[in-house]
């Protein structure tokens, strides 16, 4: 006969989910005993970083994940990486142990007396089940809906004396099907609406970029000849930021959003919601007279648009049949450069960059991010947290090749350090071995910051810029623009990351002049392991819209 903890492991080594991120607790043991030579197990020192790194891991990786965390205190610990996971659509198998079953009715200390209601609204699917034996059935109905469109996490709770139990008859293992195809008549009428169209727009999402459709979207893009933004605080990059057809990123605010778009009588949305908000700036939600299409592989993303007519299918795959339908026709697009803050053009001007060694006069973001840009190698892969400094970033940082940008979709701090750490680990596992480089403020590392340590203990080659301003400058910001002055908790005096870094094994520079940041960069370049680079930047509080 074969155990339940036999029989699980290798249903998950059928299935090729064999790399483990965790922070183990008295209740996950038992399942953790004896762990297979041919699984890996990555440590994080806390539950929210395990969730953020096997999410970075995940999403570079393009599969689903495992991670273990502690039961009831270590599930509500790893709830923001969840928030963020599901937002990022990132299929993760998430486990807990709970307390022997001969005791769950006492609730003793570290029960999780809800399993299946803690991790809500965040997982797809929740469950404890029922026998011991259920457990590696469990396991496959977790990946095949973890899987299935939109992708997202799960949760199982898996009592600690349910592993030696005998079990007789293992998992069948199940193929899923990952991609929906679009109604045919449906997106006959979509090409129809973008071949009759005067004045076409496109705004794509990180769906796009998710399902590897670069050559799809500017494929469209092309044939339609018509302009192409980036859908609000879009979390992937899902065109070449460096086409003549991309107009830069829209505002996340609804009349700002309406007027960038105004003019155009056919508006397509494809792999993004109809539109991701946050302040509120009141006006039309498109321009009067427009016409709204999206496509979208999530039916809760469609049926909560405010607007438009909707087609639920892949995104890559609607993208491949519209290219097949629309009408050919010569690009009457108008790029126009502006200093939109949250994403400008990228033809506005260079930031303006000293190389005086001697300037004590604290470089701009702008100006910080030419030099590293300028300076490390064109394929380095660029992990995004610092929400001030987004737009300085991307006119100075355009992202001109696939899954070579990522940030976090939830708009929740935290999975920017950990998630840097996964797909370090993805990229030297799975043999591209590009760079990795973070971008952090000195206020946002302060989450996750024990994610050094996994990334000091595996010698990742990964590179994580701070931006040391002194203060949460992306709450200032919505401070103007909500006009509450004199907000308590905004400034940040005294935080010294770099000696923070030193403490979990990481190499720590504090650098202060284009000079400092190019020497820092060169020896983390040959340094083995990971390198903390602290720049103290202008803290002008920029606008946020």
């Amino acid at each position: 006969m074969t155990t339940v903890r036999e029989a699980t492991y290798q249903l998950l080594r059928e299935l090729g989910i064999t790399t483990v991120f965790g922070n183990p607790g008295s209740t996950e043991e038992t399942f953790l005993q004896n762990f297979p030579d041919d699984f890996d197990f990555i440590l994080l020192l806390h539950e929210e970083s395990v969730i953020s790194t096997a999410d970075g891991y995940a999403q570079a990786m393009r599969r689903p994940v495992l991670v273990n965390v502690h039961t009831a205190a270590g599930v509500s610990n790893a709830m923001g990486g969840l928030l963020t996971a599901a937002a990022n659509h990132t299929p993760l198998i998430v486990t807990a142990g709970q307390q022997t079953r001969d005791m769950l009715l006492l609730e003793p200390w570290l029960t999780n007396p809800a399993p299946e209601e803690l991790t809500r609204p965040w997982t797809k699917w929740a469950y404890q089940p029922v026998r011991p034996q259920d457990i590696p059935a469990a396991f496959m109905r977790a990946v095949a809906t973890a899987l299935q469109p939109p992708a997202g996490p799960v949760f199982l709770s898996l009592p600690l004396d349910d592993w030696d139990t005998e079990i007789a008859t293992p998992a069948a293992i199940r193929q899923v099907a990952t991609r929906v195809a679009p109604d045919p008549t449906r997106i006959a009428e979509f090409a129809h609406a973008l071949s009759h169209a005067e004045n076409p727009v496109v705004v794509y999402g990180a769906d796009i970029a998710r399902g590897d459709g670069w050559a799809q979207a500017v494929a469209l893009a092309e044939r339609v000849g018509a302009p192409v933004y980036a859908a609000p605080a879009s979390e992937r990059a899902p065109f070449p930021e460096d086409h003549p057809l991309y107009a830069g990123g829209l505002p996340f605010a609804q009349g700002p959003l309406s007027t960038t778009l105004a003019g155009h009588d056919v508006i397509l949305v494809v792999g993004a919601p109809v539109f991701r908000y946050y302040p509120w700036v009141p006006g039309d939600y498109i321009p009067e007279g427009s016409r709204l299409l999206h496509i979208t592989s999530d039916p809760g993303e469609s049926s909560r648009a405010p607007v438009g007519d909707s087609l639920i299918s892949d995104p890559v795959l609607a993208l491949e049949s519209l290219s097949a339908l629309v009408t050919t026709r010569e690009s009457t697009a108008s790029i126009v450069c502006r200093e939109h803050r949250m994403a400008p053009h990228p033809c506005a001007e260079p930031a303006a960059v000293t190389d005086d060694r001697d300037d004590t006069t604290p470089l701009t973001p702008r100006a910080l991010f030419s030099i590293v840009r300028a300076h490390v190698p064109a394929e380095t892969v660029l992990v995004e947290e610092s929400p001030s400094n987004l737009a300085d970033l991307h006119a100075e940082w355009p992202i001109t090749e696939p899954d070579s940008f990522f940030t976090f979709a939830s708009g929740a701090l935290g999975i920017g350090l950990p998630a840097s750490v996964g797909i370090a680990l993805a990229e030297r596992d799975s043999g591209r071995n590009r760079p990795v480089l973070a971008v952090m403020g000195d206020g946002s590392i302060q989450y996750t910051i024990q994610a050094l340590y996994t990334a000091a203990q595996h010698s990742l080659p990964l590179v994580i810029l701070v931006l040391a301003n002194a203060e949460y400058a992306i709450l200032k910001s919505f401070g103007a623009q909500e006009k509450s002055p004199n907000v308590p908790g905004l400034d940040l005096p005294s935080l010294h990351t770099a000696r923070l870094a030193e403490g979990y094994g990481v190499t720590g520079v504090v650098a202060r002049s284009a000079v400092e940041v190019r020497r820092a960069l060169d020896e983390a370049a040959d340094r083995t392991g990971p390198t903390l680079i602290e720049v103290p930047v202008d803290p002008t509080v920029p606008p946020l819209l």
